[in-house]
């Protein structure tokens, strides 16, 4: 029993690792759907976030800097993207994929081209950085057998996403402002008709939507890849969180769970002896999607109500027309 544990311990310590990228760029997501609108740039934004935080760790060297420019260039995207959308009515479609084309190129090229400076070709984070970045020491808590591993060793970026998801829920169900969101997401004509700005909810949600995606660039890029920049290297989390607001059925708690469900089918093959079970590493990253296409086809045969998108999401709002 207790090799059995020791096993599958690290396996699950690496699934809630990898989780934690996937729930910032999901609760994000959420909170735009929520406002109405549909951004594919969930991608881009988190490339954002990644070279932002990468190049102020290069610079400063300091922790706080590193969330802050990271949040500051995810939500730089996801303006370009309100503007485009909200104010000009552009296709969210479109504008959403633009920007995942704009954020990955940018990115990349200005990742390379600094590693490409640097004196030894490549760019570490100082001792000192990497020191605030990694798992925290709770003391007694963190020495428990399994439980102080799993629950108490990780960054305070980890701890930062559990506490958005919970704060997120909260907002949504229990507060006037999350009510009068809800209300604009569903229909911005009644919302308008009301008093809501809908307009000034629309773009503070996406900006912080935008925000959220940057922190799991962020994460990517400092925590996971140790500031050390890597082509690509957000590869794909930004589309699994995508599909993750559908597994959630827009729901901040339930994508807590998700992205640990999709955390855990990320890492999966490395987990797996290819001597035990003889799969395509391929075929594993096709689990995340294979799943959210279960998870669809079940939605729509049960129909409830409170697990669809919002009403308006996708379509932009006209004011003359209400």
């Amino acid at each position: 029993m207790m090799e059995l544990i020791d096993q599958v311990t690290p396996f699950l310590y690496a699934a809630i690792l990898a989780s934690v990228p996937l729930l910032y760029g999901t609760l994000g997501e959420i909170l735009t759907q929520k406002a109405g609108n549909i951004n594919l740039g969930v991608e881009g934004m988190m490339y954002l976030g990644a070279i932002a935080g990468f190049l102020a760790g290069y610079h400063t060297d300091s922790a706080i800097l590193i969330l802050l420019f990271g949040m500051m260039a995810g939500a730089f995207g996801a303006l370009l993207y309100a503007f485009l959308t909200v104010t000009l009515k552009a296709n969210q479609n479109v504008t959403g994929l633009t920007l995942t084309i704009f954020g990955t190129g940018i990115a990349n090229f200005l990742g390379e081209k600094t590693k490409l400076g640097a004196p030894v070709g490549t760019v570490f984070m100082s001792p000192r950085l990497k020191e605030l970045l990694s798992p925290l020491h709770l003391g007694a808590l963190s020495d428990l057998p399994v439980i102080g591993t799993l629950l108490f060793h990780h960054s305070i970026l980890t701890y930062l996403a559990l506490a958005l998801g919970i704060a997120m829920s909260l907002y949504l169900r229990r507060t006037r402002l999350g009510l009068n969101l809800r209300a604009v997401g569903e229909n911005p004509a009644a919302a308008d008709a009301m008093g809501v700005p809908v307009n000034v909810y629309k773009y503070a949600h996406i900006l912080a939507g935008g925000a959220f995606s940057g922190l799991g660039g962020v994460y990517v890029s400092m925590v996971t890849a140790l500031g050390n920049w890597q082509p690509n290297i957000i590869s794909g989390q930004g589309w699994i969180a995508i599909a993750l607001v559908i597994f959630a059925a827009w729901k901040p708690g339930r994508a807590i769970l998700g992205s640990l469900v999709f955390g855990a089918l990320s890492v999966l093959r490395l987990y797996i002896s290819r001597d035990v079970v003889d799969i395509p590493p391929a075929l594993f990253s096709m689990l995340p999607f294979l799943v959210t296409c279960l998870v669809l086809v079940l939605s729509s045969v049960r129909m409830r109500r409170d697990n669809q998108q919002p009403a308006s999401c996708g379509i932009n709002y006209f004011r003359e027309e209400r």
